[in-house]
C-alpha cells in the first residue's frame, strides 16, 4: 500500500505541479478575466440579482429553474472541500495557502462563467426529452473535429471516473466519521442510511436533485457561516494579524511553528490552488452540466448566475473556514491532524460541544448535498459516452459505492480524487482557451442588448432569432 501511496502522489505533484495544471488553471482564468473585461467584477449585483431574487426564466428550456442549478452546482461544491480541503491547504501550505485559494476562486469566476455559457449554448435534449450538455457536449459540437471529439471523451471518462472520487467515496467517508463523532452512531449503521437516501433522491432524477438542494442547501451554508461569525467574533482582535499572516505568508512561505513543519512559496501555491479547484470546481466543467439543465433564455443569464456560486464558494465559505482556522491558532496542529482541525477552531471559539457539533452536522450536510450532485455530473458524463443504457447500472453502482465508502478508510481515495480532478480540468481548460472568442464575443453582443438583465422572454426571442446564423 506504502508503494501504492507513494506512486500516486507522484503523479499528483505532477498534475498539480508548477508545470502543468496550476500555471493552465491560473493562466485560463486570467485569460478569460481579460476577454471579458473583467465580467465577474462588472455584473456581480446583476448576477447575484438575477439568480437570487429574480423570478428566473419559466418560458425558457430546461430542466430546472437557473437557482435549483445554481444550488445543484453549490451542492457539488460546498462539501468537505470546504471543510477539511482547506484545513489540509492551511496545514500543508500554510496561512499563504488561503490568499491563492482566493486567487484561484476570482479568476475561476470567469471560467465558471465561461463553462456555464458553453453548457446551455451547445445543450441538447436526450432520447427521454431531458437536457444534456456540459463539456462532453460544447468540447465536441464548439471545437468540433478530431479535436474536439477527443477532449470531448477525455472530459467525459474523467468526470465518470472522478465522480467516484471527490463525489462519492470521499464525502460518504466524511458523513461516516461526522455521524460517529456527532452521535456515536456506526460507520456501517451510517453506511446503510447513505445507501437508502441516495438512492431514493437518484430515481426522481435531476428535478428531484433540484427540489431537494434548493431546500436545504442554502440552509446548511448559513447555519455553518453563523457558527463562524461567532468565532470570529470571538477572536476579533486577531483577525487583522491573520490576514497579514496569510498576504505575507503567499509570497514568503511559512516558517515551522507549533506542530507546523514550515512550507515554500511553491507549497502554499500549490495547496492554494489545488485545494481551490477541489473547492469550487471552477474550470473542471462539472458546472457546466447542471448550468445545462436550467431553464433560462440565453446563455448569459445562466452564465451570470453559475459563476456567483465559485463567489459562495470560496470567497464566502472557504473564507469563513480559513480565517477561523488561522486566529484560533488551529492551523499550527500539523498535517496529521488535519481532519480535525476547523472541528478545533470552532470549539475554540463556541462553548461546550457546539463548535464540534455543528462542523459534524455541517459536514453531514454538505457531503450529502455533493454526493447527490456528482451523482448527476457522472450518470451525465456516462449517458454522453455509452447511451441511455448506461444510466441505471452507473445509479446502482454509485449508490453501493456510497455504501463502501462510509465503511472504508479511504486515504487513497483522497489522492485519487486529486488526480482524477486534474485530469478531467484539462481537456476543459484546453476548450475554455479555444472558444473563448466565441463566448466574448456573444457576451458583448447580449449584454450590449439587455445590460442589466431584465428584457422581457419575447425581446429575447427576437434577439435570439437575429442571431440565428451564429448560433448554428
Amino acid at each position: 500500500m506504502e508503494s501504492i501511496m507513494d506512486t500516486l502522489n507522484s503523479v499528483d505533484s505532477v498534475v498539480w505541479g508548477p508545470l502543468l495544471l496550476i500555471p493552465l488553471l491560473l493562466g485560463t482564468g486570467l485569460w478569460l478575466t481579460i476577454r471579458l473585461r473583467g465580467l465577474q467584477f462588472r455584473k456581480m449585483i446583476v448576477a447575484f440579482r438575477h439568480g437570487l431574487i429574480d423570478p428566473g426564466d419559466p418560458t425558457g428550456e430546461g430542466d430546472i429553474t437557473n437557482y435549483q442549478a445554481l444550488t445543484t452546482a453549490l451542492a457539488a461544491t460546498v462539501g468537505v472541500g470546504n471543510i477539511v480541503g482547506v484545513a489540509t491547504a492551511l496545514s500543508i501550505g500554510g496561512p499563504g495557502a488561503l490568499m491563492w485559494m482566493w486567487v484561484t476562486g476570482l479568476v475561476g469566476m470567469a471560467s465558471k462563467y465561461t463553462e456555464a455559457y458553453l453548457g446551455v449554448r451547445f445543450r441538447e435534449e436526450d432520447s427521454t426529452g431531458h437536457i444534456l450538455g456540459g463539456p462532453m457536449k460544447y468540447l465536441r459540437k464548439g471545437i468540433g473535429g478530431r479535436k474536439g471529439v477527443v477532449l470531448s471523451l477525455a472530459f467525459g471518462i474523467f468526470a465518470v471516473i472522478a465522480s467516484f472520487g471527490i463525489g462519492n467515496l470521499t464525502q460518504a467517508n466524511a458523513v461516516a466519521v461526522a455521524m460517529h463523532d456527532a452521535f456515536g452512531l456506526e460507520p456501517v449503521a451510517t453506511g446503510v442510511i447513505l445507501f437508502f437516501l441516495i438512492g431514493m433522491v437518484l430515481l426522481g432524477g435531476i428535478e428531484t436533485i433540484g427540489r431537494v438542494t434548493s431546500a436545504f442547501v442554502p440552509l446548511m451554508i448559513i447555519i455553518y457561516i453563523a457558527g463562524g461569525t461567532v468565532v470570529l467574533i470571538a477572536n476579533a482582535s486577531g483577525i487583522p494579524g491573520a490576514l497579514a499572516l496569510i498576504f505575507h505568508d503567499a509570497f514568503t512561505g511559512t516558517a515551522a511553528t507549533g506542530g507546523f513543519v514550515g512550507s515554500t512559496i511553491m507549497v502554499a501555491l500549490q495547496m492554494g490552488v489545488a485545494r481551490g479547484i477541489f473547492s469550487n470546481e471552477s474550470g473542471m466543467g462539472s458546472a457546466a452540466i447542471a448550468a445545462a439543465a436550467a431553464q433560462t433564455n440565453h446563455p448569459v443569464r445562466q452564465g451570470l448566475v453559475s459563476m456567483t456560486q465559485t463567489f459562495i464558494d470560496t470567497l464566502v465559505v472557504v473564507t469563513f473556514t480559513g480565517l477561523t482556522i488561522i486566529t484560533t491558532g488551529a492551523w499550527t496542529m500539523g498535517a496529521s491532524e488535519a481532519g480535525s482541525m476547523t472541528a478545533e477552531a470552532f470549539s475554540r471559539g463556541l462553548p461546550g460541544h457546539w463548535g464540534g457539533t455543528i462542523v459534524s452536522v455541517s459536514t453531514m450536510f454538505f457531503a450529502f448535498s455533493t454526493i447527490v450532485a456528482w451523482a448527476y455530473y457522472g450518470e451525465r458524463c456516462l449517458i454522453a459516452l455509452v447511451g441511455m443504457h448506461g444510466s441505471l447500472p452507473y445509479r446502482m453502482i454509485f449508490t453501493c459505492v456510497v455504501f463502501v465508502g462510509a465503511i472504508s478508510e479511504i486515504q487513497v481515495a483522497w489522492v485519487l480524487a486529486d488526480i482524477a480532478n486534474g485530469l478531467m480540468a484539462i481537456p476543459n481548460l484546453i476548450g475554455l482557451l479555444l472558444l473563448s472568442g466565441l463566448v466574448a464575443r456573444e457576451t458583448k453582443d447580449y449584454l450590449n442588448f439587455d445590460p442589466l438583465l431584465r428584457k422581457d422572454p419575447a425581446s429575447v426571442e427576437e434577439f435570439n432569432a437575429r442571431h440565428i446564423p451564429e448560433w448554428t
